[in-house]
């Protein structure tokens, strides 16, 4: 029986698809790199898996956190023995090969949010898992999750650009010139001036 399948690069990939795989319930590991597949992604239960990579897909980042959060949910319920899985390539693998605004912290959150739901993982992407990591996911994983925040419908209407200025709104226009007084919480005593050093007390 088939212990390794490969269906990297066939951008055809769907649910459909992805059904035929309940066929092969001896699967070991599993390639699906490279398939537009998003987190919608439905697998069958594959009790035997234990590598499945998904990269370069199309799967979200944190800021769809309860997308990614269902994902790791249903790789958990179907694939009870997986301990290799790779999400390399995919926004939600928040790295700079994705994002160069991306860093180390925001990959160190990411894996321990995924390691927190799925806590048998032995390898997560290129890396091998550590006690630390293991130990701080049991810890901490579960407030990694980083939720979205609602969007209420106010905010479609699109608001002017507000830019900041310390002079009153009677003087922001760029016709007037009128003059401005105003407080100012700092004083200026020149103690320090530089310039103060070539000045004589009989120049004053």
């Amino acid at each position: 029986m088939e212990k390794y399948l490969s269906l990297s690069g066939n951008h055809s990939s769907n649910k459909r698809s992805l059904e035929g795989l309940s066929a092969f319930g001896s699967l070991e590991e599993l390639v699906l790199d490279n398939n537009l597949l998003g987190n919608d992604l439905v697998l069958p239960g594959l009790p035997r898996l234990h590598t499945l990579t998904l990269n370069k897909n199309q799967i979200l980042n944190l800021c769809h956190i309860t997308d990614l959060e269902h994902l790791l949910d249903h790789l958990a319920e179907v694939t009870p023995a997986l301990e290799y899985l790779s999400l390399l390539g995919n926004v939600a693998c928040p790295n700079e090969l994705v994002s160069l605004e991306k860093d180390e912290e925001d990959y160190k959150r990411y894996r321990c949010f995924v390691l927190h739901k799925l806590p048998n993982l032995k390898f997560l992407d290129a890396r091998k898992v550590t006690r630390e990591e293991r130990e701080e996911a049991l810890v901490r994983g579960a407030f990694m999750k980083v939720v979205k925040p609602k969007v209420s419908s106010d905010s479609n209407v699109a608001s002017p650009e507000c830019h900041y200025t310390p002079l009153p709104s009677a003087s922001r226009e760029l016709t007037s010139h009128r003059g401005v007084l105003g407080k100012c919480r700092y004083v200026y005593y020149g103690k320090n001036s530089e310039g103060n050093r070539f000045i004589r007390d009989d120049q004053l």
